[in-house]
């Protein structure tokens, strides 16, 4: 029986140990180290902080990143037409009425509407028909951008090539 005994104890060790030689055949084991003493690279776009809403500037910033170098950069822009309503309220607040007028007037859309609405801007102190012809004598002096003077110089070149003679007429 020992035979037997000892056959038995083969067959139980050969039957718990194929499947783990299976099983463990599909497994691997990767040894690998990580250094973890360097942070990535990056910039960050500076924040540009405008608390005060009675001022009339707006903030933009951007930045880019490489893995060599980076690069951030902020600006403020000037809202010229926000700087305009202010100077012009101020002054209309201090009694200067036709001083806040010529100012709202350096922009091109409100002149034009001026002149369309038969009350044409401030010329030089001059008001009303006296600015009117003023404007007229000097429209080199209007804002850049007014529809209305554009058209009146489009106008007068048109006029002037019809009243030039055509010189097929001396052939």
């Amino acid at each position: 029986m020992s035979i037997n005994k000892t056959l038995s104890v083969l067959i139980l060790l050969l039957s718990i140990s194929v499947p783990t030689i299976a099983f463990s055949a599909e497994t691997n084991t990767v040894a690998s180290t990580v250094v973890t003493d360097k942070a990535p690279p990056t910039a960050s776009a500076p924040s540009i902080v405008i608390n005060n809403s009675d001022i009339c500037k707006s903030a933009a910033s951007a930045a880019i990143q490489t893995q060599i170098l980076g690069f951030a950069s902020g600006i403020t822009i000037t809202d010229e037409n926000c700087e305009r309503l202010k100077l012009s309220r101020s002054m209309y607040g201090m009694g200067m009425k036709v001083a806040a007028v010529s100012m709202l007037c350096q922009d091109a859309r409100v002149f034009d509407a001026m002149w369309m609405a038969g009350t044409p801007c401030p010329y030089n102190g001059q008001i009303g028909d006296e600015a009117k012809k003023s404007w007229e004598t000097n429209p080199n002096d209007t804002p850049s951008g007014s529809i209305v003077f554009s058209k009146k110089k489009e106008l007068t070149v048109e006029n002037e090539e019809t009243n030039y003679p055509n010189q097929n007429d001396y052939q």
